[in-house]
């Protein structure tokens, strides 16, 4: 495959909307698979034929209102959320793995007209459950009905970030924005008619939704979708299946596809494209990957409110341990910590501002949080970095405490908040510690409140009915109380350097 056979990264004026790619695809390849996984495989023509069946179904009660999406990447996924475009509804993308509390949280402040998910939610009683014997309802269904998508600045989507803060935003991307960062995230991982995309982070992560449904659509590509991620399964997955794009993510799932014994005998002679996002990654992760496969890992740097910002390209340049260069029309300031409004020299550290097409409009009501990190329409990212002589730039650290777990953000205060509403702590910090695995290690020190031993396993207990799995703590430390700066607060510094010295033997 060679570069003048990548489709061109700029879409076709007529195209409004997302519901306009999946019908081109349609109309030029009818027969081509769209998507498969261990319960259901459609092709296009199936699928479009799903999507207006859901149109058919749902159509009164979606069209003009939100609506709540909470499932795992799979043709069900793909099938309702396109379902819901069409239909002219504003999906909004929940993590699938909500704990209860943050799950009533979201749907409350959503308020949606529907929910649809692919397994009973606690927090929502009357959700629709999708699965593959509602999809063939779906595709019965079809009735030829028209889409009633939106186009231009409609409100296309809302994903979820936890910005700067930790506190969960509501984020509104337009039509006009969502084609805009699927445009430059194919510029950045170039692609060719009809490829065959092994998706692996979640569709309701920015990063797997640009990867695996924004991209996947452009070429009109076949997604390939597993029940969830092993490493022996994704390899089984690309030899069988002749997957020719990773959908990679952050360095740990590269790290899990390495430690397959199987590796070194595997027949990967179809995948060629190995994109990575999510968190900044180690130079023995390109190099060890690079030296097993004989593939390059491109690497990108993007967030929930602007992706991608830079990536790692043939056509501009690759350097393993940097983020990239900018994407078209995207500009990258380094800018002083103090002030955010001093441009810093080249090759000298600040924060990353940036701003281009596809930066978001805002958090949903939310006019304060947006302010912080909107001003002047540069987005302040709160991340450290630099911007060498020859534009590439490098994330030497984070502004905030924020940890990188798995590709994830995970705020301090929010596991700490958690942490304290059970009864018998009085006083909690949580750090990140350096994690070969995972980026960070998730590391919360806990002050016991009064005299008796703390029971451990009963304050993870607890914490699962709080948190996400990846913001769980991954060690916990106890101490009879927690180190204070002369100020009176949290000395988190030597609590950092306390988690970066490793698990001491009575830790948990």
């Amino acid at each position: 495959m060679t570069v003048a056979s990548f489709l061109p990264w700029r879409r076709e004026a007529h195209i409004g909307n997302l519901i306009d790619v999946l019908v081109k695809a349609e109309r030029e390849n009818p027969e081509r698979l769209f998507a498969k996984d261990p319960t259901i495989s459609l092709t296009y023509a199936e699928a479009l034929a799903a999507v207006r069946g859901f149109r058919a179904l749902y159509g009164d009660v979606v069209e003009r209102r939100d609506i709540a999406l909470s499932m795992a990447n799979g043709v069900n996924f793909l099938v309702t959320y396109l379902g819901v475009l069409y239909s002219g509804g504003v999906p909004a993308l929940l993590n699938a793995g909500l704990p209860p509390k943050t799950g009533e949280t979201l749907i409350g402040e959503l308020s949606p007209a529907a929910v649809f998910t692919d397994a009973p939610l606690s927090f929502c009683a009357d959700a629709v459950t999708v699965d593959a014997d509602r999809l063939r309802i779906w595709l019965a269904a079809d009735n030829g009905a028209a889409s009633a998508c939106g186009s231009g600045d409609d409100t296309a989507t809302y994903f979820y970030s936890g910005g700067t803060t930790g506190v969960p935003k509501r984020v509104r991307y337009t039509h006009r924005k969502v084609l805009a960062a699927g445009e430059r995230m194919q510029w950045g991982w170039p692609v060719a008619d009809g490829e065959v995309f092994l998706p692996i982070a979640p569709f309701s992560h920015i990063y797997g939704y640009l990867m695996g449904v924004c991209v996947a659509l452009q070429c009109a590509g076949s997604s390939i979708m597993l029940e969830r991620f092993r490493p022996g399964d994704a390899l089984d997955a690309i030899e069988r299946e002749g997957v020719t794009v990773l959908g990679g993510g952050p360095p740990a799932i590269y790290q899990a596809l390495m430690s397959d014994p199987d590796l070194a005998s595997r027949n990967l002679s179809t995948l060629r494209l190995c994109p990575g996002g999510g968190a900044p990654f180690p130079l023995h992760v390109h190099e060890t990957w690079k030296e097993l496969t004989g593939l390059t890992i491109f690497e990108g740097y993007g967030m929930t409110e602007m992706a991608p910002i830079t990536v790692n390209t043939l056509e501009a340049g690759h350097r393993a341990g940097a983020a990239g260069k900018p994407a078209p029309d995207v500009e990258v300031s380094i800018v002083d910590l103090e002030t955010g409004k001093r441009e810093m020299p080249v090759g000298e550290a600040g924060e990353i501002r940036v701003r281009g097409p596809h930066l978001m409009g805002g958090y949903c009501n939310n006019p304060e949080e947006t302010a912080l990190v909107l001003r002047d329409g540069w987005l302040h990212t709160g991340d450290v970095g630099v911007v060498d002589g020859e534009g590439f730039l490098t994330i030497t650290d984070r502004k905030k405490n924020v940890i990188i777990h798995k590709g994830f953000n995970v705020f301090p205060r929010e596991v700490e908040e958690a942490i304290l509403t059970h009864p018998d702590i009085s006083g909690a910090c949580v750090v990140g510690a350096p994690d070969a695995r995972s980026g960070e290690a998730v590391v919360a020190f806990v002050a016991p409140r009064g005299d008796a031993p703390l029971d451990v396993d009963g304050l993870i207990a607890h914490c699962r009915d709080y948190l996400l799995a990846y913001r769980m703590p991954t060690r916990i430390e106890c101490l009879e109380e927690l180190p204070l700066t002369p100020a009176g607060k949290l000395d988190r510094i030597a609590l950092s350097q306390r988690a970066c010295q490793g698990a001491p033997e009575d830790s948990v």
